[in-house]
Formats: structure tokens, sequence, C-alpha cells
């Protein structure tokens, strides 16, 4: 077996070590003060809580440095006109098909009917207020681009840096030694994403113990029949509506994708964050799946950033289960609205855990749905959100495979090689500084 593949299995059986152990915890050591002190909320929250800081850590600079080199990479601004209005044609088509099989799916199992609101204690639940669609339009621009790269904003250094290195390429020859650098500075940045690899079973096992420990599964029993169908509705949407696309569209084996995508799903589930998981992807895309840096540079942290189809398909099913509960009846009309909110919402949602609730809380007021009964949702949005992350980074992978296939910018004997791209095991040189 690969080393690849080892690293794959590593991580998978640390995650279910990390989910067992928190069960275990929270089941019999809930209040056992030494070990919530010193493990739960010390050695797991320090050691998760690093990892994730340390993808974080990865993703302005990789994004930054691999989007210049793809942008001048494709040498062609109308290609690269192309390749944008695919990925978002496509992302936004996958949002609604998300959404449309929740609402349908909820519809027919009818989650919620029969509801006894006294198995679970709502907890209050302020909605913060989404921006108008206008503002989101206007803050696609970024005022302070310093500001855009310190505060993470996605889509800001998205735009920056394709008009960054659009200018570049205007500027002919003399732009040359810039492409060069960013070239270099790139490898250096899959050499750390190479390394924080390495340590990627450890962070995942503490943050599943941890949010096992403090969740449990106990908790979905009140609600196992809303958990129950989002959970379905996102395993028929990752294994059936993003294989068919990729299968019909993109001409390629979604078994192959499937296997080779194991790594990034596990990532996505464990930190709830597209963002984070974003170095992954984008090395996964371009070593694993054979996609060229000038396609995947591009779709992978556009997709990380307006890509919500996990979070659709909660606002389509938690729509559905919050009307049976409180004996509200919804027609085409509003169901339609809720689809066309999901897709729009999409837009300019940064991919941070949580996220969903904000969005769920301004389709709940359009539609004329309590807000407070997001709150019978929240406990058990940890464990879904996680779910909705594998989701939504599956589908970024997808839709950058279509457009690579179409833009004819992947290598498909690297796609077809089921060890292409494995993560051999870092060595530190030696110095060649010999002492005298």
């Amino acid at each position: 077996m690969s080393n690849k593949m080892n690293m794959t299995t590593k991580i998978l059986i640390w995650m279910v070590a990390g989910l067992v152990l928190g069960s275990l915890i929270n089941a019999f050591a809930s209040d056992v003060v030494f070990i919530q002190t010193y493990f739960v909320n010390g050695l797991f929250h320090v050691t998760g809580e690093m990892f994730i800081s340390l993808l974080k850590m990865l993703v302005v600079p990789l994004v930054t440095f691999s989007l210049i080199s793809g942008v001048c990479g494709i040498g062609d601004i109308n290609k690269l006109g192309r390749v944008g209005a695919k990925s978002f044609g496509l992302f936004m088509l996958t949002t609604a098909l998300a959404i449309t099989l929740a609402i349908s799916v909820a519809s027919i199992v009818a989650p919620g009917e029969g509801f006894d609101m006294t198995q679970t204690v709502p907890s209050e639940f302020s909605a913060k207020e989404a921006p108008p669609f206008t503002q989101v339009i206007i803050d696609l621009i970024p005022s302070n681009p310093v500001a855009a790269y310190a505060e993470g904003n996605m889509l800001q250094i998205i735009f920056f840096t394709i008009l960054f290195a659009v200018c570049i390429l205007m500027i002919g020859e003399k732009g040359q030694p810039l492409i060069d650098g960013a070239e270099r500075l790139n490898l250096v940045m899959m050499k750390v994403v190479d390394l924080v690899m390495m340590i990627a079973p450890y962070g995942v096992f503490a943050l599943m113990a941890k949010t096992f420990s403090l969740q449990g599964l106990g908790l979905i029993l009140p609600m196992i029949s809303y958990f129950g169908v989002v959970a379905l509705v996102l395993l028929l949407h990752a294994t059936g509506t993003l294989m068919f696309l990729l299968k019909t569209l993109g001409r390629v084996s979604p078994v192959t994708f499937m296997k080779k995508m194991r790594a990034v799903q596990v990532f996505a589930f464990s930190t709830s964050s597209s963002n984070a998981t974003i170095p992954v992807t984008l090395t996964t895309a371009e070593k694993r799946l054979g996609v060229e840096n000038s396609t995947a540079s591009f779709v992978v942290p556009f997709g990380a950033t307006i890509n919500m189809d996990g979070t659709a398909i909660m606002q389509g099913v938690a729509t559905v289960f919050i009307a049976n509960v409180y004996g509200i009846d919804l027609g085409l009309t509003e169901y339609l609205m809720v689809i066309g909110m999901a897709v729009l919402a999409s837009i300019g949602t940064a991919g941070v855990p949580g996220v969903g609730l904000i969005m769920l809380a301004m389709v709940f007021h359009q539609v004329g749905l309590p807000i407070e009964g997001i709150a019978l949702i929240m406990g058990v949005d940890r464990l879904l959100d996680m779910m909705r992350t594998a989701v939504n980074v599956t589908g970024d992978s997808a839709i950058t495979t279509i457009v690579a296939r179409s833009e004819n910018t992947i290598n498909m004997n690297t796609y077809n090689d089921p060890d292409a791209g494995v993560i051999e095991k870092v060595r530190l040189p030696h110095s060649p500084l010999k002492a005298p």
C-alpha cells in the first residue's frame, strides 16, 4: 500500500478513535473535573485549535501564490473569464439541485410531524443580520487589500489577486520575474502543506475527541427525524447528484474520484470549514486528480467561498421540519422562494463554522417561519455542520474536475492512476555546509 493511502487510512483510524473516545467521555466522564479540565478543555482543545490554525495559516499565502501562477499560466484573459463563468454557473446549479432534493425528500418523509416540544428545551437564538445583496456585490472589491488579506476575506482576496495577476500579464516581459517568483513561492507553500499533513491524524483525533465529548451521540435522539433526513439527503447529493454531473459533464469515473477524495472529506468533516480545508483540496485536485494549477487555483478557493451545497440541504430540510413542528403550511411559492434565497445567500458567505444558522434565519424570516425554531436544531447543528462541509468540498472538487475537463486542463493519466500524488514522508535535507 502506498504512503498516501497509509496517511489517509491513518487519518480515518484516528478520526474514529477520537469519535469513540469523545463519546465515552460524554457518556461516563462528563462530570469528572480532571478529565474535563486537562483533556477535553486542555489537551484536545489546544491540539485541535493549533491544528486548525495551522491549516488557516496556509490558506491566504497558498491561494495568493497559486492563483497568480494559475492566472499567468492561463495567459489568456478570455479563457480566465470562461473558466470563471463556467465555475459560477455550475456552483449555482449544484446549490439549486441540492436544496430542491432536500425539500423533495423532506416533504415525502415529513420530519417534525408529531414532534414533542417537551423532548428538548430550545435555547434562545438571536439571529444576526445578513447584509443586503447589494452590499455583498459592493464588498467584492476591497477598499483596503491589506485589510482583506489580514481578515482572510476570500472573495476580496480572489478579486484583488486576479486583478494583480492580469496586470502582471499586461506588462509583458517585465512581469516574468514576478511570475517566476510566484511559482517558486507556490512550490514552497505546497511543501508546507506536506509538512502539516504529517501531523494531520493527531489534529483530527483531537478535534473529534473534543467535539463528541461535548456533544455526545445522545443529543441526536430527540431530533432523529431531522438529523436522519439531512444526513440522507447529504449522502444522496454527494454520491448521486454530484457523481451524475461528474460522469455526464466531466466524462470521468466517479468511483476513482471518490477514492481520491477521502482525505479531503475527512479534513472537512473534522474542521467544519471549507476555507481551512483549501490547502488539502487544492493539493488533491492538482496532485491526485491531475487538474492543472491554472484551473484548480481559481476554482477551488472560489468554490470554498460560494459553494454551499451542504448548507442549502440543511436549509431545505430545516424549513420543512420547523414548518411541521409549528403546524405551518408552506405552499409551492414559499418553497420556490426558499430555493431562490438559498442560491443567492450562498454568494458571498464565508466558509466558516456556524454560518448556516445565519443564512437559515434569513430564509425563515422571508417565508414567515418563527426564527426561534432555529433553537430546536442548534443542538445537532455542530455534527451536521461537519457532514455538510464534507459535502461542500466534494462539490468544490467535482466542479473543478468538470471545468478542467471542459478546458482540457486535466491529465487523465494522473486522474486514473490510483497512486498519483502520494505524499512521501517528508525528510529534512542535510545542511550542505560542512564543518571545517
